[in-house]
């Protein structure tokens, strides 16, 4: 009787110590479903307060990129793992990697102004060429484009009224008298050379 007490002592002992182990087993290794905005290193804290489960986790659910993970994808978390001496440089290798694609995206968001500034030279040079293309226009059909041309009390290259000029017909008065009253009068050269289209003077 001794010995069956012994034996059934022995087995519930057994038995016991594996239902523990087990049970350990079972608490070390657990299932999670990556969540939106989650990281490795994320995950890491949720289960072990730290990131020392980052290089675990990767080799167990056989991410070779620790910065890539998505959202649904299930791993299994060994929480015994914690410790890991590789750590600390995945923890290294995930700051860049942010960091450079922060850097990439920076120049991208950048570009736009650029193109602007870029089509407003652009801009600015096709309206100095229309307006001297509309006051070359006149200044050959008044005078020829010549400074010393004259008719009456019309004098130089845009014909302008003697009193305009003042006694002073040099060629740069010429040029900003001319400006002065077309921009007065028409707002542009462009406006007096439509208006001399359509009635032959300006």
């Amino acid at each position: 009787m001794k010995f069956g007490k012994t034996l059934v002592l022995t087995t519930l002992l057994t038995a016991g110590a594996a239902f523990a182990l087990g049970t350990s087993d079972a608490q070390a290794a657990e299932n999670y479903t990556v969540q939106s905005g989650d990281t490795l290193s994320k995950i890491s804290i949720k289960f072990a307060g730290d990131n020392s489960l980052v290089d675990s986790i990767a080799k167990g659910n056989k991410i070779s990129n620790v910065d890539m993970i998505f959202e649904g994808q299930n791993l299994t978390i060994d929480t015994d793992a914690k410790g890991s001496s590789t750590v600390a440089p995945a923890q290294e290798q995930a700051v860049p990697a942010q960091t450079e694609q922060a850097t990439q995206a920076a120049p991208a968001q950048q570009a736009a102004p650029v193109q602007e500034q870029a089509a407003a030279p652009a801009a600015e040079a096709s309206t100095p060429a229309s307006t001297n293309s509309a006051k070359e226009w006149i200044a050959q059909r008044e005078s020829s484009g010549s400074y010393t041309a004259t008719n009456g009390q019309y004098i130089g290259r845009y014909q302008l009224s003697a009193s305009y000029l003042n006694g002073d017909y040099s060629a740069a008065n010429q040029e900003r008298v001319a400006d002065q009253y077309v921009t007065s009068r028409y707002g542009s050269w462009e406006g007096a050379q439509a208006f001399w289209q359509a009635n032959g003077w300006y």
